[in-house]
C-alpha cells in the first residue's frame, strides 16, 4: 500500500500539488503556512515590492535561523563530548 498523500499545498498565492508520506503533511502544511505569514508581513511593510521579493526574504530569513539552530546543536553536542571526556580523563586520574 502507497503510504503517500496528494496534497495542495498554498505558498504566496500559488497552489503546489504534492506527494508527501502521511507523517510529513502536517509539517509541510505548517512550513506553508508560515512561509505565508512572513510573506504577508513583508507584504505590508513593503507595498512596493514583489511577491518573488517577499518570498526570498523569508526564505533568507528562515534559513538564517536554521543555521544559528545547527551551530547551537553543533556546539551542544560538542560541548557534551567534551565534558565525556573531562570526566574519563578525571577517572583515570584518581584511578
Amino acid at each position: 500500500m502507497d503510504d503517500k498523500l496528494s496534497i495542495r499545498v498554498n505558498v504566496a498565492d500559488r497552489y503546489y500539488p504534492l506527494k508527501v508520506e502521511r507523517e510529513n503533511e502536517e509539517k509541510i502544511r505548517k512550513a506553508a503556512r508560515m512561509i505565508n505569514e512572513k510573506v504577508l508581513q513583508y507584504k505590508q511593510r513593503y507595498s512596493d515590492k514583489d511577491v518573488q521579493d517577499f518570498l526570498a526574504m523569508a526564505s533568507l530569513q528562515y534559513v538564517i535561523k536554521l543555521i544559528e539552530d545547527e551551530e547551537t546543536i553543533t556546539s551542544d553536542h560538542l560541548t557534551g563530548n567534551i565534558r565525556e571526556l573531562i570526566d574519563k580523563i578525571d577517572k583515570v586520574l584518581e584511578d
